[in-house]
């Protein structure tokens, strides 16, 4: 049998053995660049769907995780807001104390109104433009009134609050939904009537100067239920920092897993990067042998040997 060795044969094999290097060379490029075995599934075989269940895992692991960063700056918001609420509520009695123990009222009600603003816009507060508050109601303020004699003023207690029913809840990873949300009303309502009572007290019995005895016991009464409304939301507050603590241990349990699968993914994913500087190397020198190769072969064409 007789062998054939044509020209354009011998051009064909080169040129083919040049485009398979450059083919080569190319894909050793991207993996150094990218750093990946492939930049897409498809370039990763049989091991595509194992690969596409784990990216998704991770992608749901990262929305959790960033799920409960949200809910973590909002608890750091309410659990200063709570506090401002037992502070002015604290400093209230602390004053009505003051002012019993010096047998003056002078100034009284001037710094109750103060404590009154600072439990209203405790109440009142926001989180990323949105009031903490509220329940579902998020856009308006959840207290209507601004000062004691506008709460005197209204019909009830209950009227002077805008929020509605709904407590905000989180689903904080796959079997937990917790409830992070509390109402202005719940937290507040106690602490207001105390504040309409002294403002209602006031219009009838002016609370200044000396004290007399129905004025004196009025106000000692108020300790006690100040006491117990300050207790309510400091019980709130210990609520709120259990819930971020539960968040914060739920967030650290979610970082350790999403590491751990970034992990197994770049196990499968990430190149051997002295693997790839290898074979890049090896395909340049067989670029080169094919490009020398393909120079030589014009001087040993048929057609010189013809002439």
């Amino acid at each position: 049998m007789t062998t054939r060795v044509s020209t354009a044969g011998n051009y064909q094999t080169a040129l083919l053995n040049l485009m398979t290097a450059q083919n080569r060379s190319l894909d050793a490029q991207n993996r150094i660049s990218t750093e990946k075995v492939a930049t897409d599934l498809a370039g990763y075989g049989r091991g595509s769907e194992t690969l596409a269940a784990m990216r998704g895992s991770q992608a749901r692991i990262q929305g959790f995780i960033d799920t409960n960063d949200t809910v973590s700056a909002r608890l750091s918001a309410q659990d200063l807001a709570l506090n401002r609420v037992a502070d002015g509520a604290g400093d209230a009695r602390q004053a009505i104390a003051d002012a019993l123990a010096a047998g003056s009222l002078d100034g009284l009600m001037l710094e109750l109104q103060g404590q009154f603003q600072i439990v209203q816009n405790g109440l009142n507060a926001q989180h990323q433009g949105r009031y903490l508050f509220g329940g579902g109601n998020v856009d308006n303020p959840p207290v209507t009134v601004a000062t004691m004699a506008e709460l005197n003023a209204a019909p009830s207690v209950a009227g002077v609050f805008a929020n509605d029913t709904l407590k905000q809840s989180s689903r904080i990873d796959e079997g937990q939904s917790v409830q992070t949300g509390f109402l202005a009303s719940d937290i507040g309502e106690s602490l207001f009537s105390i504040f309409k009572d002294i403002q209602a007290f006031n219009a009838t019995t002016p609370i200044t100067g000396k004290i007399d005895d129905a004025t004196r016991d009025f106000l000692t009464a108020q300790l006690t239920r100040l006491d117990a409304s300050r207790s309510h939301v400091t019980d709130l507050a210990a609520q709120n920092g259990s819930l971020q603590n539960r968040v914060e241990a739920t967030l650290g349990s979610l970082d350790s897993q999403k590491t751990q699968l970034d992990e197994l993914i770049g196990k499968r994913t990430d190149v051997d990067m002295a693997q790839a500087v290898t074979d890049l190397q090896l395909s340049q020198v067989a670029i080169q042998a094919s490009a020398q190769l393909i120079s030589q072969l014009r001087d040993v064409s048929l057609l010189n040997f013809l002439t």
